[in-house]
């Protein structure tokens, strides 16, 4: 059931505005886009729509054979989609290198690129880097794939004449964290884990990843913009971890919660619409630039994590 009841913002579109309204008459021809995370929910509905607007869509995705099967799925729908799949596993730096380097080497341009992916609430793990598997997978993975794509955007943005665009999908939950924000001693300690403090963490460093690079950014006068966003509540397999999460959304948020179409709109419209042209280093909610909590304001954090997550990458 879609979200019924809903008021506009100053974009003039609201929760209840679809991926498909958000950029109707936009054409994305011309536009190449990465999006991770695209074989479910809002991923596979982004790259859908982006697809539908004439954007040269890359999945990347860690099934190939699902990614193929969409691919077929979103082409039935529209003809002339054009879709690449190439494999990608944000939870492993090895797989992000291995896929940034392929990507480059084909000498493909990119305007846009939507980190996607992610986990939520499972139980305590490491990825292959020994990094807690939240943050790596939500943050690590896509700090680590933005910085090796940053150069192929800007010579893109300046061929084209035309702002790169980096979406980064984030979470209201980045409010729910540990103490401080960022447990940057105790990261990958079990003892220490909290499965929902951990994914609130690793969806504040989202925004303050889009604050730290849009700084830098500017700094440079690159022409490029980064913004993190918060799809809504929406019902998809995300939640697979959390019978509490299921039953609330069952018994509660399903009178709140989005579809998919709407739940992928915020994305579709950071990607696409010229209303958030030159807009950076934003959290949206609902189409709309929203407050986000205190921690993800500050400055001093986002440069510490940014650090972090370099000396992280490189070694």
């Amino acid at each position: 059931m879609p979200l019924l009841i809903a008021c506009k913002g100053k974009s003039g579109f609201s929760a209840k505005n679809t991926a498909e309204d958000v950029t109707e008459g936009i054409d994305g021809h011309g536009l190449t886009a990465i999006i991770t995370g695209p074989t479910s929910g809002i991923g596979l509905e982004t790259a859908r729509v982006l697809a539908l607007r004439g954007v040269h869509v890359v999945m990347a995705a860690r099934n190939l054979e699902a990614a193929s099967k969409c691919k077929e799925t979103i082409i039935k729908g529209c003809p002339s989609a054009t879709i690449d799949i190439m494999e990608l596993d944000v939870s492993s730096l090895e797989s992000v290198t291995k896929f940034a380097n392929e990507y480059i080497s084909k000498g493909l341009p990119l305007n846009i690129l939507i980190c996607n992916a992610g986990v939520m609430v499972p139980p305590f793990s490491l990825s292959k880097d020994g990094i807690e598997s939240q943050f790596a997978t939500n943050y690590l993975g896509h700090f680590h794939l933005t910085n090796l794509l940053l150069d192929t955007m800007k010579n893109t943005a300046r061929s084209c004449g035309q702002e790169g665009r980096i979406v980064l999908v984030s979470s209201v939950a980045h409010s729910l964290t540990y103490k401080g924000g960022i447990m940057f001693d105790k990261l990958n300690d079990e003892k220490s884990y909290n499965s929902y403090y951990a994914y609130g963490q690793s969806k504040l460093a989202n925004i303050l990843h889009a604050k730290e690079l849009t700084r830098r950014l500017k700094e440079e006068g690159a022409d490029i913009t980064i913004n993190a966003l918060h799809p809504g509540v929406i019902a998809t397999n995300l939640a697979r971890h959390t019978t509490f999460i299921s039953v609330l959304q069952n018994m509660v948020l399903k009178h709140f919660q989005k579809n998919i179409p709407q739940g992928a709109s915020t994305t579709c419209y950071l990607a696409l619409n010229p209303k958030v042209k030159g807009v950076s280093g934003e959290y949206f909610a609902d189409n709309n630039v929203a407050k986000p909590s205190d921690k993800a304001k500050d400055a001093e954090l986002a440069k510490k994590l940014w650090e972090y997550g370099m000396k992280l990458t490189k070694s």
